[in-house]
């Protein structure tokens, strides 16, 4: 499908009436889909995804049941607020399209720009404290591509908690963009559960711009769509500022997932953490690509990134492309990267205690998966993750 194909699918009534939306969609019409050509996307081709793409898969949101919201939180149904379902915080609301900003960054930001379908603005002030918050998106009923924006800013100290939760039904492209600006002091943890429909294609950007001693302690999982990517670009502003941008990709069939990350470290004594592990089963592929960059006033940095990946399968795939750009003489970064099967002699051991095959397989991938599940200190939202990876076990008849 090409992009002319892509957008004589969509209702653009609402671009002419914004210059800025119609620049955005010029500058999607100019970059296209992402192809292996683009040096970002080299290992995730979504044109050629694109090309297959079924539109005619459409979803059912009655069969999907929403997360307990017992706590505040924000539904969106195909991209649209919910406002029956949803029950916002006080620093919750809804998000004035026309006045977003990096509305051309990336072919997907810029399509997210143009169409313009409703957002959601969190805004806490120095100090506060927001709790735990969660954002639904349900989707699938919709022919159009389903382009949510998210806004959070924290003023100095301020502290959140936001359950993300992405499902749906049917075939659909789901094109969310997060825009989230931490203040000095400001705590930030963004759990992040993507368990969207096999037929869809799901492209989340995230933004963060973090101030002086700031902390984005990010999760995600990543367990459904056929094609998937999760993209990051943090940036360590101030000094002192902290980043733990944890994920863990559960694949199988044919599905393709894809986590990349850009952390640029732009003032000195900062720190990042990232380990990403993928457990890919069937023909499934997974991508890791992260990039720690360091400036030179960004002396002191401590950078480390971990890719480990277990392929059950002998087709199963994974493409793992960790980059250091160091400008500074006085850090310590580095990174590391594992490929592995299954021990025969574990699982020898396990079933010689008894244990089943298939209980044996899963004891020893929760034992890999452990490391990334580790950032998931809200109570909360550990049983949605949990749920999430035992629906992932029964798909893939592990």
């Amino acid at each position: 499908m090409s992009e002319l194909d892509f957008l004589d699918r969509i209702d653009l009534a609402s671009v002419s009436e914004h210059p800025h939306r119609l620049a955005a969609l010029d500058a999607f019409r100019a970059a296209g889909f992402p192809t292996r050509r683009d040096e970002a996307w080299h290992f995730t081709d979504l044109k050629a995804r694109m090309r297959d793409f079924d539109w005619a898969q459409k979803g059912d949101q009655a069969v999907l049941a929403l997360p307990d919201l017992s706590w505040a939180g924000v539904v969106l149904r195909d991209g649209i607020w919910d406002a029956a379902s949803s029950r916002p915080a006080p620093f919750m609301s809804r998000l004035v399209r026309d006045e977003v900003v990096r509305a051309g960054s990336t072919a997907l930001v810029a399509l997210n720009a143009a169409l313009g379908q409703d957002g959601v603005e969190m805004v806490l002030r120095d100090g506060e404290e927001g709790g735990t918050v969660m954002m639904v998106a349900q989707a699938g009923a919709s022919a159009q591509p389903i382009t949510p924006r998210y806004r959070v800013v924290l003023g100095a100290q301020a502290t959140l908690t936001i359950i993300e939760v992405a499902q749906g039904s049917g075939a659909y492209v789901h094109d969310p963009v997060w825009d989230i600006t931490l203040g000095p002091g400001a705590r930030l943890d963004h759990y992040r559960l993507q368990d969207e429909s096999v037929q869809s294609v799901h492209i989340a950007t995230v933004f963060v711009a973090m101030g002086e001693a700031a902390h984005y302690n990010g999760f995600t999982l990543a367990v459904g769509a056929s094609l998937a990517r999760s993209e990051f670009h943090v940036a360590l502003n101030g000094a002192r500022g902290d980043v733990h941008l944890n994920a863990a990709q559960l694949l199988t069939g044919r599905q393709h997932g894809d986590v990349t990350t850009v952390i640029a470290h732009k003032a000195p004594l900062g720190a990042s953490r990232q380990t990403v592990k993928s457990v890919i089963d069937g023909a499934a592929r997974g991508v890791f690509q992260g990039r720690i960059e360091v400036d030179r006033i960004a002396q002191k940095t401590d950078g480390y990134q971990m890719n480990q990946a277990l392929l059950l399968s002998p087709e199963a795939e994974i493409d793992s492309k960790p980059e250091l750009e160091i400008f500074a003489d006085d850090v310590k970064c580095s990174h590391g990267a594992t490929i592995g099967a299954l021990d025969p002699e574990q699982i020898f051991y396990l079933r010689s205690r008894g244990i089943a095959e298939a209980d044996a397989r899963a004891l020893l991938i929760r034992a890999f998966l452990t490391e990334a599940l580790e950032p998931i200190g809200e109570s909360m939202a550990r049983p949605l993750f949990e749920a999430a990876i035992e629906g992932w076990w029964r798909r893939a008849a592990l």
